[in-house]
């Protein structure tokens, strides 16, 4: 049996009700059920530097996070709470692309860019900046914490802080102060 047939004819509050009772597979369900709903708001949007597929999927994290943050005992259906959450989450990364406060990070030079930047020096030169670029990296090394030096590798691939958060177990203004954290570390 399909989930559709499963749940196709229950009420939002009536599958909510049974994912508090402990079926799981209703989550499944609800995501498929309202990614038309995250795909309708993404075309209203527009992603800085990303496109439509990253607006769907912050839209999806925002319907996730209303699946799991629910309650059926409140006032609000869940149909609006899940709509406030994906547009809320979608607009998050819509000003977060638009914000120049990252630039830092953003426009960092990796040490392999480095290294290969020095390939116009003489050797004698090379071998020093190389000795002294594997000691910056040594010194950022120790001086991030374990949790600073994740954050950083996932901020660095461009992850949202929804996302990071999520990865570590956080929430976004724990991830926002340790970006702070690191900027004053390593600027």
């Amino acid at each position: 049996m399909s989930l559709k047939e499963r749940y196709g004819n229950l009420t939002d509050e009536e599958l909510m009700n049974r994912l508090e009772a402990g079926e799981t597979e209703v989550t499944e369900y609800l995501l498929d059920k309202y990614k038309p709903l995250v795909k309708s708001r993404a075309r209203t949007l527009y992603l800085i530097g990303g496109e439509k597929d990253d607006l769907i999927q912050e839209g999806m994290i925002g319907l996730f996070r209303a699946i799991r943050g629910f309650r059926s005992s409140e006032e609000c259906s869940f149909y609006n709470f899940a709509e406030l959450c994906i547009t809320r989450q979608m607009y998050t990364a819509v000003q977060a692309s638009k914000r120049k406060k990252h630039a830092p990070l953003n426009s960092y030079v990796a040490l392999e860019e480095e290294a290969g930047l020095m390939a116009d020096q003489n050797p004698e030169d090379l071998v020093i900046d190389q000795e002294n670029l594997e000691s910056r990296y040594d010194q950022i090394h120790r001086r991030l914490s374990d949790m600073e030096k994740l954050v950083l590798e996932l901020y660095l691939e461009g992850r949202t802080y929804g996302q990071i958060a999520a990865v570590i177990g956080k929430n976004e203004k724990a991830v926002d102060n340790t970006i702070q954290r690191l900027k004053k570390k390593l600027l």
